[in-house]
């Protein structure tokens, strides 16, 4: 795999703002919704098993919900109109949030909500990562300048939210749900239509099919699913975990603000550190630096200042690592299959890996405890380093 162009492209910023919105609302939404949706299913009465399968089902959707959305897009050439159709409906759908009237209805309606919810960050990149780049280049710096809006609006709410719900418990969770899908739906009208044209020299006839049996993109994703898979862990349990150890929501939510105050720190700067090192190297840093990070956390989390240092590695094991791969897809998807190429990092990095997570965390976690869970996150990140280095050595 040549590697691609990635670098700072001699394009000015205007233009971006709208995704800026975009990035800031959508991961406000996440900032909440992620780390305290198992929390608020306890409060509902849901076990851990019950709770793992339920936030696996954001997973489980991204394992068909984004390539779908991506095959409509690629196949139109605009996605911006599906991506605002998305937003529409899932504001409609979060206000079913609000009731519990049977079993099969919080399942339903949150399959439905992840249904479009997962298609969103997709179709976002697929317009985003072609504004910012220029003659081929993928311009880190504008990227990471949009990016770390989200970045923020994850900070703001998982700040907020923790100190909320520690005050008045987890009943208005659904009220959050609708504020910040209703930012999410104005930032997205905000973005302009645009419409993809076929790529010269991208796969014929438009297939994905020919760019996956290429031995260095087959590989990354292999070591993505791996990486991202320890993540997921984190996503779904870290909170349980340190609820469970007596950590307050506040704590919780100052830790989870530590990861995504050094994530912001890194999208802010990484135009001036990515091109020290080819890519395949930053994915083998990235994933050799989250097996310590679960180490600590499945070791060292009695020890609070150990539980800082461990999320300090979020700089580069979540927001370097993403960086390299959003411009991997680019380089190795042009054209009318980029939906697709951002459709199936989330399909196999978040889909995948998400359910394998939940799933398997949920039963872990009810075996052996929570701690568990996070030494099997660091053996998927000791596997993802070992792929990652053969996707260095293919060349990146």
């Amino acid at each position: 795999m040549s590697t691609p162009s990635i670098g700072s492209a001699p394009r000015h910023g205007r233009g971006l703002w709208p995704f800026a919105a975009l990035s800031a609302g959508y991961f406000a939404h996440i900032g909440f919704f992620n780390p305290y949706l198992p929390l608020w299913l306890q409060s509902l009465g849901y076990g851990l098993w019950a709770i793992g399968l339920l936030t696996a089902l954001q997973s489980a959707t991204r394992l068909f919900a984004p390539y779908l959305w991506g095959w409509l897009s690629d196949r139109s050439g605009e996605p911006v109109r599906w991506l605002r159709l998305c937003a529409v409906a899932a504001l409609g759908l979060s206000l079913g949030l609000w009731w519990q009237p049977a079993p099969w209805w919080l399942p339903l309606v949150l399959g439905l909500l992840f249904i479009h919810t997962s298609a969103m960050m997709p179709l976002s990149e697929t317009v985003l990562a072609h504004t910012v780049s220029a003659a081929g280049a993928f311009d880190a710096r504008r990227y990471g300048r949009v990016r770390l809006w989200g970045s923020l609006g994850f900070l703001l709410t998982v700040l907020a939210a923790g100190i909320w719900f520690e005050r008045y418990g987890m009943g208005s969770f659904p009220f959050w749900a609708n504020a910040t899908l209703v930012l999410v739906l104005l930032s997205v009208w905000a973005i302009p239509r645009w419409r993809e044209v076929p790529h010269p020299h991208e796969a014929v006839g438009g297939r994905v099919w020919p760019v996956l049996r290429q031995p260095a993109v087959a590989w990354f994703f292999v070591s993505m699913f791996l990486h991202v898979l320890a993540h997921i862990f984190i996503y779904i349990f870290f909170s349980l975990y340190l609820d469970a150890l007596g950590y307050s929501k506040q704590v919780i939510g100052a830790l989870w603000a530590t990861a995504v105050v050094v994530e912001i720190a890194w999208f802010l700067t990484q135009g001036r550190w990515l091109p020290r090192l080819a890519l395949g190297q930053w994915l083998v840093l990235a994933s050799a630096l989250t097996v310590a990070r679960m180490a600590a956390t499945a070791w060292g989390a009695a020890w609070l200042p150990l539980l800082v240092l461990a999320q300090l590695v979020h700089a580069l094991g979540f927001a370097a690592h993403h960086t390299v791969c959003i411009a991997l897809i680019h380089r190795h998807f042009p054209g009318r299959l980029r939906a697709r190429g951002q459709a199936l990092y989330s399909l196999i990095g978040y889909g995948c890996s998400g359910v394998a997570a939940g799933a398997l965390g949920g039963w872990i976690s009810s075996r052996w405890g929570l701690g568990a869970v996070f030494v099997a996150g660091m053996g998927a990140a000791a596997a993802a380093t070992a792929t990652a280095g053969v996707v260095r050595r293919l060349g990146d």
